[in-house]
């Protein structure tokens, strides 16, 4: 029995190590348009000169979630697939992947597919990811692990710290006031994904020493022991990110924290400096 982890562009993870017997991961990539050029959210992306064409440019930009197709193409490959993609509350992602799970199931009924929504985006879907990888090692039933991912995406968190919101509210993903106070007011908007799978800002801080103290205080409230893996995702700010991982490893001794580079889509929407947070 042949297996696939695929997921969409917004996993954070380009590849996977010690994948489990006779089992493939591979990503379908999002796109972002800036005027006239299209950039694909792969692995040949330089996502920095994405980030500095977006900010250069002066009129509008977009971006694009996969088309059925793209994903129905992965989904052909394995007997048992598990999906996982960006929240539904703010792409379309998961419903083009829900699509091409019907296209593939009504030609191919005997095969089994599983879209995770997360929620959320960035690492949370890596998390989700590896857990499945090592459930699929341990010879887990199908349905069994489809139960465990959905209790873990249920119970891991997303935290954010932003200093710029300009894609996010041209986009319509965030409310103009929300953004426009948090711009001109040239602070750090701290937030987390709803269970919803929307953005909440909870906070407005000046500086990053504010900002990732507010950060280990919010990681405390949910109940973060430590024991469970986190992930801090940037984009070009692994000076902050690594900040915030020493700051938690020395509040959680033994906490397992692993720093990713934004992927494209991540980069566009949290823009220079931003941060994602997972546990």
């Amino acid at each position: 029995m042949k297996w696939a982890l695929i997921s969409d562009s917004t996993c954070d993870i380009r590849t996977m190590e010690n994948l489990a017997p006779d089992t493939f991961f591979a990503t379908v990539p999002l796109k972002i348009r800036v005027g006239e050029r299209e950039y694909v959210d792969n692995a040949a992306l330089d996502v920095l000169s994405m980030v500095e064409a977006v900010s250069n440019f002066n009129g509008p930009t977009s971006s694009a979630c996969p088309a059925p197709e793209e994903w129905a193409e992965k989904f052909m490959q394995a007997d048992c697939v598990i999906v996982n993609t960006i929240t539904s509350g703010l792409s379309g992602s998961y419903n083009s992947a829900m699509v091409a799970r019907d296209m593939v199931l009504e030609s191919h009924p005997e095969k089994k597919i599983h879209v995770v929504d997360n929620r959320a985006t960035g690492g949370k879907g890596a998390i989700i990811l590896w857990r499945a990888n090592e459930l699929i090692a341990q010879g887990m039933e199908f349905e069994a692990i489809v139960e465990e991912l959905e209790a873990l995406n249920k119970r891991t968190h997303c935290l954010f710290a932003l200093s710029c919101f300009d894609n996010l509210v041209k986009n319509g993903r965030m409310s103009k006031l929300v953004g426009f106070a948090a711009g001109m007011l040239n602070m750090r908007g701290v937030g987390c994904a709803t269970p919803e799978g929307t953005i909440q800002v909870m906070h407005k801080t000046r500086g990053d020493t504010r900002m990732l103290a507010y950060l280990l205080e919010e990681i405390d409230r949910r109940g973060y022991t430590g024991e469970s893996l986190m992930t801090i995702s940037h984009c070009d700010n692994e000076e902050a990110s690594l900040l915030l991982k020493n700051a938690v490893q020395k509040k959680w001794p033994g906490s397992k924290v692993i720093l990713l580079p934004c992927c494209g889509l991540n980069s566009y929407y949290a823009e220079r400096k931003g941060l994602i947070l997972c546990f």
